[in-house]
């Protein structure tokens, strides 16, 4: 059974209206507490404060995963990480002898694991109801030529990286692209040619000069240039910032934060990375923060001169919490925003997440919402926006044992009527390589570590500081039954249950 019943049924407010433009910008490893609305007191990040001063900050929105591909994978297919097939960062890699690429030496095949092809994905439902759909950034659900990639997947036109594991890479050999008005028939290979002139690692490194947030960036420009109000459209914008590796073009971003951070760390590497050795650790990272941030206000800078602003929403948040990778430093920058835990933990600040929603008109404008939602709930509240009144019926395939969606939509939320605002009884995620289980039910908070419970009271311990286990046992074996419940068997992804 799932965890919840998912309502449908267009609101009268957002009947009245024709369906709005939805632009969801995605970034990557973006901790809570890494933008200056959340609390940063060292980066600059006006244009994504702005957003937050014309719409809805949310203080409690968790992502799917505490890590990249089955975080996204919540939002593509509705369901959390016990249901999901797509449950962590499994890669595959075919004929070639190093995954480093050493001299330049490429694989054939790189990628993800593939999304189950039998499960609906949210671009192929955006496309069912009428939209164009664009994709630029991340893909991370499927391998190249796989089930499961965005030719085949409900997506317009992509540009960006079918394999998560080369994002890592900000000069990277080459990108993907699949573009129904380019004239391509499947998601191909472009091979940058700047970059490949020089080593992938070593100090040529940086005579790189094709840098993939960039170019991804001016893809989806383009893209959203190309669009009118004769279609609706969807943008699902996956930039790659501010993921390890500590590198960009050293432009007047970077020689801002080269002067504000003037004693700056360096990172020299370590054996076997995949990272470059990186200079001015923190203003790097500060840089990268602000440059996204600069993305966003191109975007919606495009929107408003294209007259289409007043009727798209576009919201803003992280895939999952900050890491330390590369040479980041999450302690100096108090990147958790207060909260216990960094990326790959089941903890408050490897999943609670930033969340921004801006739709004028309709969202009440400098409105900050404590709304428990998860990923999983952007399905739902996609399908109830766009009036798509048959989900989830129309889209569960009975060839798949226990068929379900596992969101609720919060488009009552958004549009303040929170009295019929429905809530969820529980969230679930678990996670694999650190064998880790998470439930929250109202203010408890469980992680089973490793098949041992913790249980954390989050009204008075939101650090998770106090396992208080022992003095609530009810509650624990309350907990214990929803993870029986909900998980489900999965021999790719094995977590040891309590």
């Amino acid at each position: 059974m799932c965890g919840v019943t998912v309502t449908s049924g267009l609101s009268a407010a957002a009947q009245r209206d024709e369906k709005p433009n939805i632009i969801f910008i995605l970034c990557d490893d973006l901790g809570y507490g890494d933008l200056a609305c959340y609390g940063q007191k060292y980066i600059q990040t006006p244009h994504i404060d702005r957003m937050a001063r014309e719409g809805m900050l949310f203080t409690q929105a968790y992502a799917g995963s505490p890590v990249s591909a089955p975080s996204r994978a919540t939002i593509m297919t509705g369901q959390h990480t016990g249901h999901g097939h797509v449950r962590g960062n499994k890669e595959y890699w075919y004929n070639c002898p190093t995954v480093y690429y050493g001299e330049n030496e490429e694989y054939s095949v790189v990628g993800q694991e593939p999304y189950d092809p039998d499960h609906i994905l949210l671009p192929e439902i955006m496309k069912q109801n009428g939209y164009t759909t664009g994709m630029f950034g991340k893909w991370a659900g499927g391998y190249e030529g796989s089930c499961s990639t965005p030719d085949k997947r409900g997506i317009d036109e992509f540009y960006g990286y079918i394999c998560q594991f080369q994002a890592h890479l900000y000069y990277p050999n080459f990108l993907n692209r699949y573009s129904t008005v380019l004239g391509d028939t499947a998601t191909v290979r472009i091979t940058l040619e700047e970059n490949i002139l020089y080593p992938m690692f070593g100090d040529d490194y940086r005579k790189r000069t094709q840098y993939s947030a960039d170019l991804i960036h001016r893809e989806a420009l383009a893209w959203l240039d190309r669009q009118s109000d004769q279609q609706p459209f969807y943008g699902f914008f996956t930039y790659t910032l501010p993921h390890a590796e500590l590198v960009q073009p050293n432009d007047s971003i970077l020689k801002f934060y080269k002067r504000k951070f003037f004693t700056d760390k360096t990172w020299g590497g370590s054996e076997g990375s995949r990272y470059n050795e990186a200079i001015h650790t923190h203003a790097e990272f500060a840089g990268m923060i602000t440059r996204l941030d600069a993305y966003v206000g191109e975007i919606l800078a495009k929107l408003k001169e294209k007259g289409l602003d007043k009727n798209t929403i576009v919201i803003f948040s992280s895939d999952n919490g900050p890491h330390e990778e590369g040479g980041a430093d999450p302690e100096f920058f108090g990147r958790d925003g207060k909260l216990r835990g960094l990326k790959r933990q089941c903890y408050e600040g490897g999943i609670r997440i930033p969340f921004i929603v801006k739709w004028p008109g309709k969202i009440e404008a400098g409105s900050v919402n404590d709304h428990l939602l998860a990923f999983y709930d952007l399905m739902p509240t996609f399908c109830e926006i766009i009036g798509d009144r048959k989900f989830p019926k129309k889209y569960l395939n009975r060839k798949l044992e226990d068929d379900c969606f596992d969101g609720i939509s919060f488009l009552p939320t958004l549009l303040g009527d929170d009295k019929n605002q429905k809530v969820h009884d529980f969230l679930y995620w678990e996670f694999h390589e650190t064998d880790q289980i998470a439930v929250r039910m109202k203010d408890w908070k469980l992680i089973v570590r490793k098949g041992i419970p913790h249980l954390y009271d989050l009204a008075k311990d939101l650090h998770e500081d106090n396992d208080v286990s022992e003095q609530y046992p009810e509650i624990v074996d309350e907990m214990i039954k929803i993870i029986q419940r909900e998980h489900r068997p999965s021999d790719l992804f094995q977590v040891t249950l309590p």
